[in-house]
């Protein structure tokens, strides 16, 4: 009696351990964190504008450390070439059999990293420092070989003057 108890607990013990293995997903793998980034920067839409729709997203590096991940990944426009796109770095960790983009802790509301400076907008019609006149007489010397402002091809003379 006590040998048929004994295998019982052992088939038991066997038959949860399997049902185990087949509940657990194996999640390290790129899809998988593909997966959660999409998810992630879709539920930051409001705040980012992006429309992950029309976003070509690749792992272009994935490392897997426990419960933990941190992958580059490439984003660029649908039906663009893969050079106009850029790169971003993530930190995951693993939350039940799924991927969850750890949150930066810069604060901010930039989803992508950085702090988001808090200054004042420039005066209405101000330009950057070191940027050159937009309109007007220019405020310095022309590159050698330039042609006057306000010369016409072909000749001397200002600008919608007839020759």
């Amino acid at each position: 009696m006590q040998a048929g108890i004994i295998d019982l607990v052992k088939r038991l013990v066997l038959a949860a351990a399997l049902f185990t293995a087949a509940c657990s997903k194996n999640i390290q793998n790129p899809e998988a964190v593909k997966r959660a980034i999409i998810t992630y920067l879709n539920a930051k839409s409001a705040q980012t504008g992006l429309n992950m729709a029309n976003i070509t997203v690749d792992v272009t590096a994935l490392e897997f450390e426990r419960d933990s991940a941190r992958a580059s990944v490439s984003f660029r426009a649908k039906g663009s070439d893969q050079a106009t796109g850029m790169t971003m770095n993530y930190s995951l960790d693993r939350k039940g059999d799924q991927w969850v983009v750890r949150e930066r802790a810069e604060g901010g509301s930039n989803p992508h990293g950085g702090a988001v400076p808090e200054t004042a907008p420039p005066p209405e019609g101000a330009i950057p420092p070191g940027h050159p006149s937009v309109g007007g007489a220019p405020s310095g010397a022309l590159p050698p070989g330039h042609p006057t402002v306000g010369a016409q091809h072909g000749g001397a003379g200002t600008a919608g003057s007839k020759q």
